[in-house]
């Protein structure tokens, strides 16, 4: 595909060969099924990367969405050559295979799913984009702060479509919340809250796949265990690191990475926030030192330039959580399982919200098909994404390194917040373009 601005017609006329396209549907649509399809140049071809269990349920919303937002699954690729067939039967793909660049190929393929472990997002994400593919890029954008910089820039270079699998932006509850607090419904905003809690069982401990484990102490001979490493340190067969990859930093962030992005990115949206000035992660391994190098309860406070901060607590010990809420100077808007409703002091309802959409990745793929064919707004861009990376990370690497982390606005990078100047004024900061 040539790289130029993305539009309905550009996009699906120059990625997608009718006669090929037509070949495919043959082997994975009934005649019936067919006969429902819009049309074959307005169909748009899927790629999946990776058949594990995130893979999975995008599979699933494949399945739920092919004939309705007229999709037609093309290939399955996974290092595990098991996972890529099973991928290709559950979907009706036409195609699987080990090595993912292969699937990036071909031309049926419109737009790639990156569904894989956190280390692999970037490399995959900009392959994706300079063979000219739209991209669904599971959540967290990237496994590192640089490695976001660069997929923005290459997203940038190619303005391909590039979505970022945080699906609770499908909710509209937090761009409608930006919109009442842009207009003073609370007053200004000085603090916002919000958490994600599990409690996992005492013996195997978050992450943990101990039957999975059991049952592939030896490497399967279908596997390619150097691709999956990639850039990572390179080991021996260890099935605790395939499957429970989420327990190492050499894949993860874990907990910050993994959930946190979901609930700071709906702050970040609510708020127009975007880089952080300072963070701090306070945690540790407390309750299952099994190995793991990632804490197993943390917290993060995020200081915003604009004035405000954010808390997040995260425990995997105890699933007693906190009010998902904003507080102002006038009223507090509380996020509720219908929406949101903004109260002041006295408990006066001051404005409220019945959301539509949820946090779904059905309608997290339905509006990044919508946007490749009428340009709608996509709902968590890259640069959100790269600013949830932002954050997250400045979290782990405060808890690391037992210091505040801070943010260089000039050198655009982390570092130990005593280097910057202490100035702690609000600033005049601009809306964040996402």
């Amino acid at each position: 595909m040539t790289k130029q601005p993305t539009n309905r017609r550009n996009f699906l006329g120059s990625s997608t060969a009718l006669t090929a396209t037509a070949t495919l549907a043959a082997t994975t649509w009934t005649a019936k099924s067919y006969g429902r399809i819009i049309g074959a140049n307005d169909r748009l071809g899927v790629g999946l990367i990776g058949g594990g269990v995130i893979g999975n349920a995008h599979m699933g919303v494949i399945n739920n969405l092919k004939e309705k937002n007229n999709l037609l699954p093309v290939a399955v690729a996974d290092c595990w050559m098991t996972r890529a067939e099973a991928g290709k039967a559950k979907i009706g793909a036409a195609h699987a295979m080990q090595d993912y660049r292969k699937l990036l190929e071909m031309k049926e393929v419109d737009y790639a799913i990156v569904a894989v472990p956190e280390h692999w997002h970037a490399p995959m994400t900009i392959d994706a984009l300079d063979a000219g593919k739209a991209v669904y890029c599971e959540k967290p954008l990237t496994h590192t702060i640089p490695e976001a910089q660069a997929v923005v820039k290459k997203q940038k270079e190619t303005k391909l479509p590039l979505q970022v699998g945080v699906q609770a932006m499908s909710d509209n509850s937090y761009i409608t919340a930006r919109d009442a607090i842009r207009k003073g419904v609370i007053g200004k905003v000085i603090q916002a809250q919000i958490e994600y809690v599990r409690r996992y069982d005492a013996k195997a401990g978050p992450w943990r796949e101990p039957e999975e484990v059991a049952a592939h102490a030896s490497q399967p001979k279908d596997l390619d265990w150097k691709a999956w490493l990639g850039t990572a340190e390179d080991r021996p067969w260890d099935p605790h690191h395939y499957f429970e990859w989420r327990c190492y930093s050499a894949y993860s962030g874990g907990i910050c990475t993994d959930l946190f992005i979901h609930r700071i990115t709906r702050i970040m949206r609510a708020c127009d926030l975007l880089y952080p000035r300072r963070v701090v992660g306070m945690g540790g391994i407390w309750q299952w030192n099994d190995g793991r190098d990632l804490p197993d309860n943390i917290e993060m406070i995020c200081e915003y330039p604009r004035g405000m901060t954010v808390y997040v607590l995260g425990t995997m010990s105890n699933r007693v959580g906190v009010d998902h809420l904003i507080r102002g100077y006038r009223g507090t808007l509380y996020f509720t399982p219908t929406g949101w409703v903004a109260k002041d002091k006295d408990g006066k309802v001051l404005a409220e919200h019945t959301k539509t959409g949820g946090e779904d990745q059905n309608l997290h793929h339905t509006n990044l098909h919508n946007h490749i064919r009428n340009g709608e707004p996509l709902n968590c861009p890259p640069e959100l994404g790269l600013a949830g990376v932002v954050a997250v990370n400045m979290a782990n690497e405060s808890w690391r390194t037992n210091q505040m982390m801070g943010w260089d606005r000039v050198n655009e990078k982390m570092v130990p917040a005593d280097t910057l100047q202490q100035d702690h004024t609000p600033e005049e900061v601009p809306t964040p373009d996402y």
